[in-house]
C-alpha cells in the first residue's frame, strides 16, 4: 500500500497494547504515520478470554490483513449445554446458534495476529504510561514516566490515541476523572483459561450453568483449553476488591453446594497464572475526542463482555480512524469529527443491546430466569428461526460500518 505523502512523517502515540490500540498502529502505519505504542505492562499478556467476532470484526480483520492468522477455534462439533449443579443438562444456546455465524476465538489470538503484522520499525515501550498530556493546535506534548526506572521524558506528536481500556489514563489526563464516565452494571465478572476440560464432559461441549443473579459459562475451543466466565450480580462492587478473587466468585455462588463442575471451575480459576476478575461497567461520553487526543475502544464506549462486540468495535473504530485521517490528510481535527459522527450511533446501540444479552448471560432475579428458560425453550421449537433472530445480538452486528 502506497503511503500518502502529507501523512509521512506524522507521528502519533498509540496508549493500550491491546486490540483497540495494536489495530490503530497497524492502520495508521500503513497509511504512512510513524506509531509509538506506550504499554503500562511489563510485557505482553497471553492467552485470554473467548471472544466472538461478528460480521463487523470478520471484515475490518480481513481489510487489516490478519483474518488468517486470527483463525476459528469453534468447531463443528460444538454443542452447548444448559446445566445445573447435579449435573442434569439439556440443550442450549451457544454462539454456534446465534445469527451470522460468529467466529470464537481468544483475546490472544486477536492480539498476536495484530502484533505479528506490525513492521518491525513501530516501537513499542513496555512498562511507561502517560503522566501529562498538553496540546495547541498544531501538535500534543506528552510527558510519560517509565515504572521501573522512574525515568519522564516530554514528546511531541501529531495525534495521540488513547485505547488502554475501561480506566485509561488518556482519559483521565485529558477529559476527567474516571467517576464522570463509568456507569456501573452491578455486576462482577471473572475469567481464565481452564487448565483442563471440564470432567465428565467432552471437549467439544460448552456449559452454562445459570440461575438467579449469577452464572458460569464454559467455551470450548478447537486444540485449546477451554475457558470460563464467572459473571454474578451484586450490590457493592467495591467489596468484592477487598478479598482475593476467588474468595468473591466462591461467595457469590454460595451458599449451597458447588456440585463437581463448579468445583473444578472454582479450582482453576484459584490456580490460573492469569485471570480476569473485574466489575461490569460501560463508558459513556459526550466526546470522544478533544483536540488532537482521541479515544478509542473500552476507553472511548466500553460495551462489556455482555455485548460479544468488544473486539470487533475495537478493530472497526481503529480502522474508519485510519480511513477518515486518509480522507482529511491536512485536518486532523475534521477527520477526528467525522470519525466520531459515523461510529457513535453504531456502539451507542450495542450498548444498549449489551443490556439486554446481559439477562440471557446471566439473570438479575428469579423472574428474569424463569424469562431466559422460556427463551431456550423456544430456542428449542419449531419457531426456532424466528426466535434467534429475536435474542440474537442484532442485525447491527452484521454491518460493515467501516463501509457503510
Amino acid at each position: 500500500m502506497m503511503r500518502n505523502s502529507t501523512t509521512r512523517g506524522r507521528r502519533v502515540l498509540v496508549v493500550g497494547l491491546g486490540i483497540s490500540g495494536i489495530a490503530t498502529a497497524l492502520r495508521l502505519h500503513r497509511l504512512g504515520w510513524e506509531p509509538v505504542i506506550l504499554e503500562r505492562a511489563a510485557a505482553r499478556r497471553s492467552g485470554g478470554y473467548a471472544v466472538a467476532l461478528f460480521g463487523t470484526g470478520v471484515a475490518s480483520a480481513a481489510r487489516l490483513g490478519v483474518l488468517e492468522a486470527v483463525g476459528n477455534r469453534l468447531g463443528p462439533a460444538v454443542h452447548t449445554f444448559e446445566i445445573d449443579r447435579r449435573g442434569r443438562r439439556r440443550k442450549g444456546l451457544g454462539l454456534p446458534d446465534l445469527p451470522g455465524g460468529p467466529r470464537l476465538v481468544l483475546r490472544g489470538d486477536v492480539e498476536n495476529a495484530l502484533y505479528s503484522a506490525l513492521p518491525p520499525d513501530v516501537e513499542v515501550r513496555f512498562s511507561t504510561s502517560p503522566v501529562a498530556i498538553a496540546q495547541d493546535e498544531h501538535g500534543v506534548d506528552v510527558t510519560t514516566r517509565h515504572a521501573v526506572t522512574g525515568a519522564t521524558a516530554t514528546e511531541r506528536f501529531d495525534l495521540v490515541v488513547g485505547a488502554d481500556g475501561l480506566r485509561s489514563t488518556v482519559r483521565q489526563l485529558v477529559f476527567g476523572p474516571h467517576a464522570d464516565f463509568l456507569h456501573p452494571m452491578n455486576y462482577m465478572i471473572g475469567a481464565c483459561v481452564l487448565r483442563r476440560p471440564v470432567q465428565g464432559h467432552a471437549t467439544s461441549d460448552g456449559l452454562v450453568l445459570a440461575e438467579a443473579g449469577r452464572s458460569a459459562w464454559v467455551f470450548p475451543f478447537v486444540n485449546h483449553n477451554p475457558t470460563v466466565l464467572f459473571s454474578y450480580r451484586v450490590d457493592d462492587v467495591a467489596g468484592q476488591f477487598r478479598r482475593p478473587a476467588i474468595e468473591s466468585i466462591r461467595a457469590a455462588f454460595g451458599p449451597e453446594p458447588a456440585g463437581p463442575v463448579l468445583s473444578q471451575l472454582f479450582d482453576d480459576y484459584a490456580a490460573a497464572e492469569e485471570r480476569l476478575f473485574d466489575s461490569v461497567e460501560q463508558v459513556r461520553m459526550d466526546r470522544w475526542h478533544e483536540g488532537r487526543v482521541v479515544l478509542l475502544g473500552d476507553a472511548a464506549w466500553c460495551l462489556t463482555l455482555y455485548s460479544g462486540m468488544g473486539a470487533s468495535t475495537g478493530m472497526a473504530g481503529a480502522e474508519l480512524l485510519g480511513n477518515m485521517l486518509e480522507r482529511h490528510p491536512d485536518d486532523v481535527l475534521r477527520a477526528l469529527i467525522e470519525w466520531e459522527a459515523k461510529l457513535r450511533p453504531f456502539t451507542a446501540s450495542l450498548q444498549q443491546t449489551a443490556t439486554t444479552m446481559r439477562q440471557l448471560f446471566t439473570p438479575s432475579g428469579e423472574l428474569q430466569r424463569i424469562v431466559r428458560a422460556t427463551i431456550l425453550r423456544l430456542m428449542n421449537s419449531p419457531a426456532a428461526p424466528i426466535f434467534r433472530r429475536l435474542v440474537g445480538p442484532g442485525a447491527l452486528t452484521e454491518i460493515d460500518i467501516v463501509a457503510a
